[in-house]
């Protein structure tokens, strides 16, 4: 479910050799499910466990989740990285904005699923997102580009490019393309 890598592992017993005796960690997602999910990891006293919570066992502590949050941080990874910059926590969850979804799922599932977990990571770089609004029955993707993708002068080449060719490399015989249903005139729409 979660991987934690030595270098967060040893980071997480150092923090708990200074909290009371029994406190673990404990991962979680807030608003799983959504766009608007956030992850987040914090301390857990053993008053803090709830019986229908799963364990972790690692070396010198255990990683617990709520049964809410745990179909959510599937593939999850916990790293702690060390560069000229100073240290840091990384918690990456793939999963956290939608769950994910089978080989077996209907196509409709399986994009949103790409765009939520792969696409709009990248794209939220820019500001921007995009989003599944039809998916025809000649099988084409038609998607709707918001955010700073609204106006900008590379959208064509990000959706042809970028997102076309991605889905299509992950849906080769049943996807034939993408199509835009935005409208990228200059505008008060637009978003720049």
């Amino acid at each position: 479910m979660i991987t934690i890598s030595e270098a967060a592992q040893a980071h997480f017993r150092k923090l708990l050799e200074k909290q009371p005796e029994g406190t673990n960690i404990r991962v979680f997602v807030v608003n799983p499910g959504t766009p608007n999910a956030e992850c987040g990891v914090s301390y857990c006293p053993p008053d803090a466990v709830d019986p229908d919570d799963q364990h972790l066992p690692f070396d010198g502590f255990e990683t617990l989740i709520d049964p809410l949050s745990a179909p959510f941080l599937e593939e999850a990874s916990i790293d702690f990285v060390t560069d000229q910059m100073g240290s840091q926590l990384t918690l990456k969850a793939p999963n956290a904005k939608m769950r994910k979804v089978g080989e077996d799922a209907p196509l409709v599932e399986r994009i949103e699923y790409v765009l939520l977990s792969e696409v709009n990571p990248m794209l939220a770089g820019h500001g921007g997102k995009v989003t599944l609004t039809e998916l025809t029955e000649d099988g084409f993707a038609i998607l709707q580009f918001g955010g700073g993708c609204n106006g900008c002068s590379m959208v064509d080449y990000t959706l042809k490019e970028g997102i076309e060719k991605q889905l299509l490399e992950k849906f080769p015989n049943e996807l034939k393309g993408v199509k835009d249903a935005t409208e990228h005139q200059r505008g008060d729409h637009s978003y720049y």
